[in-house]
């Protein structure tokens, strides 16, 4: 399976935009500057997450977009699927016609395989994601870097003020299956 640049740049798009909410609306040439995606194809993207319902568009000055729902209620698995993406690994996209209009001896297994993944993405939200270890720190950098000074700011105090941790609600198995910890710390 390969995810295309659709699915891609819409997670890391929606990522940077859940870093930011707390912040207010975010232009997409911001995005486009600091995670290095074209801006039509943002444009592009965004169209489909805002007619999913993910995003909603701030107008007038100092508008953007944000999140329209919490970043707790949004899984890596529906932002890839909002933008046409398929989460399947097998040849035939489920059909079972992958061999001459029928099934091929790994059918099951390249479906099961594809069942696996859709559960594992939809059971991370992009807050939990949001929360990894080094990504507030490494969005932090970004926006220095490329001059996002009022984004930053709001960022490394939010970083300060403990407002990135994850949710207690998250089993243990979940914590460490996904790589996720109960706190970030930034000395």
């Amino acid at each position: 399976m390969r995810l295309s640049t659709k699915g891609r740049y819409s997670v890391t798009a929606m990522l940077d935009l859940a870093i930011h909410d707390k912040a207010g609306p975010v232009t997409l040439a911001d995005i486009s500057q600091c995670q290095g995606i074209s801006l039509s194809y943002l444009e592009q993207l965004f169209a489909r997450l805002r007619k999913s319902g993910l995003v909603k568009g701030v107008r007038g000055p100092g508008g953007g977009y944000r999140l329209a729902r919490p970043a707790s209620e949004i899984s890596i698995a529906e932002i890839i699927c909002s933008v046409d993406e398929n989460v399947d690994v097998t040849r035939c996209k489920g059909q079972g016609n992958c061999q001459d209009g029928s099934k091929c001896l790994t059918h099951e297994l390249w479906t099961n395989l594809s069942t696996k993944l859709h559960e594992f993405l939809s059971g991370i939200t992009l807050a939990q994601f949001v929360e990894r270890p080094g990504i507030p720190e490494l969005s932090l950098q970004r926006d220095k870097k490329i001059g996002r000074f009022i984004l930053a700011k709001k960022q490394a105090a939010a970083i300060n003020q403990g407002v990135f941790a994850v949710s207690k609600n998250i089993n243990t198995n979940e914590r460490a299956s996904t790589g996720l910890v109960d706190k970030v710390s930034v000395r």
